[in-house]
């Protein structure tokens, strides 16, 4: 366990442009091999059905599995190397949240799975990532602070 390390994680992603710009109601909670991330949904996300678009989807589960995988790397940057996302059913409403945890890790390769629920605890989406750690140092000059 180290909540400092998580605190600066999830400073790091609450500063980062995209969530302070366009994701601007998004919330993380980060521990040790485990991240979630809330989002209050708005039109803003809708695609022309009037649900979410399925970036938003990609994001989300991305994020939770990233950041569950880089709560136990504590000297560098994770990078995604793929992603695989399945869409289950539409939202259009309330807060959606996606839970990110790692499933296989060795030195530098991780799996990390992650589930994305509607506000009645229904599965909405999963997906399952593919990570590796990075040569770039976890530092203030990235948000690391």
């Amino acid at each position: 366990m180290d909540p400092e390390h998580y605190s600066k994680l999830e400073r790091m992603y609450l500063q980062a442009n995209i969530n302070t710009k366009v994701y601007d109601t998004t919330t993380i909670k980060i521990s040790e091999g485990l991240a979630q991330i809330e989002l209050e949904i708005s039109e803003k996300y809708f695609h022309a059905l009037g649900a979410i678009h399925g970036s938003v989807y990609f994001k989300l589960l991305d994020d939770a599995a990233f950041f569950a995988v880089n709560s136990v790397i504590k000297d560098a940057f994770v990078l995604t190397t793929s992603f695989t996302i399945n869409l289950v059913r539409p939202v259009h409403k309330g807060i959606i949240t996606s839970v990110g945890k790692i499933k296989f890790r060795s030195r530098n390769h991780f799996v990390a799975e992650s589930v994305l629920y509607n506000e009645d605890g229904k599965e909405i989406a999963f997906g399952t990532g593919n990570f590796t750690k990075s040569k770039i140092e976890l530092s203030q000059k990235i948000g690391y602070k």
